[in-house]
């Protein structure tokens, strides 16, 4: 390793660990981020309004959601899930 000496005090010039290499990404943590961003659209106040009330969830809303679950299941079948998967880039856009 490298380092260079500023002031009184050594600094890293290379990252300690190997480069490239990193903690997976779990499943779960893709489904649990497809589920806040269902939430985030008050997914559940709409389906309670629909078993209250019988008027069924607005087709945007609907829409979105299965949008939601197309990102996520796109994301789970990559051999590696990337690490910034919450990141809007992979995910629809929600105005």
């Amino acid at each position: 390793m490298r380092f260079a000496v500023v002031g009184e005090r050594r600094e890293w010039s290379e990252p300690v660990g190997p480069v490239g290499v990193g903690t997976a990404v779990r499943p779960v943590a893709v489904e649990a981020e497809a589920r806040r961003r269902k939430a985030s659209l008050h997914l559940d106040e709409w389906q309670l309004r629909e078993y209250v009330t019988g008027r069924p969830v607005p087709d945007a809303i609907s829409q979105m959601c299965r949008q939601i679950d197309l990102a996520a299941e796109a994301l789970l079948r990559l051999s590696s899930i990337p690490a910034d998967f919450a990141d809007d880039l992979y995910w629809p856009r929600q105005w």
